[in-house]
């Protein structure tokens, strides 16, 4: 990080580790940076990096984006849809552990979604990984329009290995 940081001409970096594991290096590293200001966004998921970053207003002040990202990550709920240890089994694993177990793809999604959306809840942001085709992709969207008709749903190709899905519900 120390490396990357030194490459970068700015006066003011974000860094937005998007894993838990990371945010320790992530302060260290702006604790051992002292000729630019460094700045933490402790993300943990990469939903709540790409909403910090879509929150950042490059007009405002450095202050003011900070303040803004960090509202804007509480507001975001994660789910991750995987294989899991048995063999045909699949996972959705949210913020705080194990949601939903289930035998497709798209049946433990959906079962996890229901656990991930509340009454606040106004967007769901599906990032489908390598294994799952536009086509698959695009039917899923449909059925959880469906089941949400008052939610914005989107899906957007992320194409990440081992997860099916990365889900944001905000």
């Amino acid at each position: 990080m120390l490396t990357a940081i030194d490459h970068v001409n700015a006066d003011y970096i974000y860094i937005l580790p998007n894993n838990k594991n990371i945010v320790m290096a992530a302060n260290q590293a702006r604790d051992l940076t002292e000729d630019k200001d460094i700045i933490v966004i402790p993300t943990k998921t990469v939903p709540q990096g790409i909403t910090a970053v879509l929150n950042y207003n490059a007009e405002e002040d450095v202050d003011t984006n900070e303040e803004t990202m960090l509202e804007a990550i509480k507001c975001v709920k994660t789910g991750q849809v995987t294989y899991a240890i048995h063999e045909g089994d699949i996972m959705g694993i949210g913020d705080a552990g194990i949601l939903a177990v289930g035998k497709s793809v798209d049946g433990t999604t959906k079962d996890m979604l229901a656990q991930l959306v509340n009454d606040d809840s106004e967007l769901i942001s599906l990032y489908y990984g390598e294994e799952v085709s536009e086509e698959e992709a695009e039917k899923l969207t449909a059925e959880i329009e469906e089941l949400y008709p008052d939610m914005d749903v989107d899906a957007h190709m992320g194409g990440q290995p081992i997860y099916y899905y990365v889900l944001a519900v905000e």
